[in-house]
This record gives structure tokens, sequence and C-alpha cells, in this order.
């Protein structure tokens, strides 16, 4: 299992895909249609063979505009992390009283998305693409909106919590990893990490920051104060409401 796509929401969706382009110099692969479904529409964005995605609502009462109303604004909403057995996957979330909110199996992929409720944190997702190396949310051509002059692809997340070492306990029985001393949880597939810190910001639960491999954060943090974008002293760049770390 490992990290493939993360997405923000936004109260207004350009801004911030025009923010998250120029800064990480990623281009739009796609809009997908298919959120509609949920009062949405959307920009899914490749990071190398990893998806930053940006999603915002277009009517009154999503569950994307609960998520800005509770927490104040922007910020990190969903993390999709992808398997090679989806069915697997819900056995064992059965087994711990993980209830599916939604799911559907498509030819190319299939994905289930988990209660917020029964796993706390952030909305997760949990998708089987066939083939593995393909990713239908991204479009049919995202391979040719590939840019890694400045970043090349997503090396964790870290969501806060009023009580992150209960919520690691809790992600680490939902996803069978093991918490690591530091508090850690790391994915063996590509090795991105799942860190989990206390909520300072009166924001609440969610995700705080997403890691980014980078090829030139110098690059990153130049054009973030280009757009006059809050860069903190450890080199983070804030867009949406959500930490980006480049390393």
């Amino acid at each position: 299992m490992l990290i493939r796509q993360i997405a923000l929401v936004a109260r207004e969706l350009e801004p911030v895909v025009e923010d998250l382009c120029a800064v990480f110099g990623l281009e739009v692969s796609y809009r997908d249609p298919g959120v509609a479904e949920f009062g949405l529409h959307n920009a899914v964005m490749p990071v190398g063979d990893t998806f930053l995605e940006v999603v915002s609502p277009v009517r009154e009462g999503t569950t994307a505009g609960r998520f800005l109303e509770r927490r104040g604004g922007d910020g990190g909403y969903m993390v999709i992390f992808q398997t090679r057995d989806l069915d697997a996957r819900r056995r064992h979330f059965e087994k711990h009283g993980v209830r599916i909110a939604w799911e559907v199996a498509l030819d190319d992929i299939a994905t289930a998305h988990l209660h917020p409720r029964d796993t706390g944190g952030a909305i997760v997702s949990i998708d089987e693409a066939r083939p593995w190396e393909s990713w239908r949310w991204a479009g049919p051509t995202w391979r040719e909106h590939i840019r890694t002059e400045r970043v090349t692809g997503i090396a964790g997340v870290e969501v806060q919590s009023q009580d992150p070492r209960g919520l690691a306990r809790r992600w680490s029985e939902i996803f069978e990893l093991p918490v690591m001393e530091d508090g850690t949880l790391r994915l063996p597939e590509d090795g991105a990490s799942i860190t989990f810190c206390e909520a300072r910001d009166g924001r609440g639960e969610g995700i705080r920051s997403i890691m980014l491999r980078a090829s030139d954060a110098a690059a990153v943090r130049e054009a973030a104060r280009a757009r006059s974008l809050t860069v903190d002293s450890d080199g983070a760049v804030t867009i949406a409401g959500t930490r980006f770390v480049t390393a």
C-alpha cells in the first residue's frame, strides 16, 4: 500500500490550483466530471506518478462544504491510498469496525471511501488500480503532464489531532502498519510516512502538512515568495491552509 493522491479542499478552486502549479512547477492533467456527484469541481496535477488534487463545492450541503466550515477555511481533505488487494482490505476493515461510506468498482479501478468517524484525521480512500501503474482519477493523458523540475513525488503526510498518539494507534490498526518509536507509520511500498502531531492552531483534527520529494527546493521557495505566500523558517510553504514541506 502507498499514498497515491492527496486532495485539498478550497472555497475557490482556481486560485489554489494556480498557486500549486506556479510554486511546484505542476500542470493540470484532468478535471473529473464525476466529482459533480458530490457537489464538487476539481483539478488533478501529477507529481511524478503521485497526484495532488483540489476540490471545491459548487452547491450547498456538501461534505466538503461542511469540512470548510468545521476547519475554518481551506485545508487538506483526503488521502487516497493504493492497495494491491482491496477485497482483503475490506475484510480487515469489517473486522475492526471500519465502515465503508461510499464505493465503486470500474473496469480499471475500485475504490472504497472509509467512514471518517471510524478513521479520524482525514477522509480516507483505499483504491485498487488495474493495472497497478494506471490511475483513472488523473485522466487518460496524465503522463504527458508530469513535470519534475521542482518536485518528484509525495513523500508523506502529517495529521494533527488533539490525541495524536491515539490517532496513530487507530491508523496503525486500520492499515496494519507498526507505529515506530517516533510515532510515525511507514508505508513499505514507497517509504512514504504518516506522522501525527498535536493540533495547536484552533482548526481541530485534519491534515497539517504534505511532504514532497524535491528536485529543486530553492526554486519552490523562491516561487512561493514571488506569489507572497507564507514560507516558514524551515522552508515549508503554506497553500490552501496546508503546509508543503520539500526535502
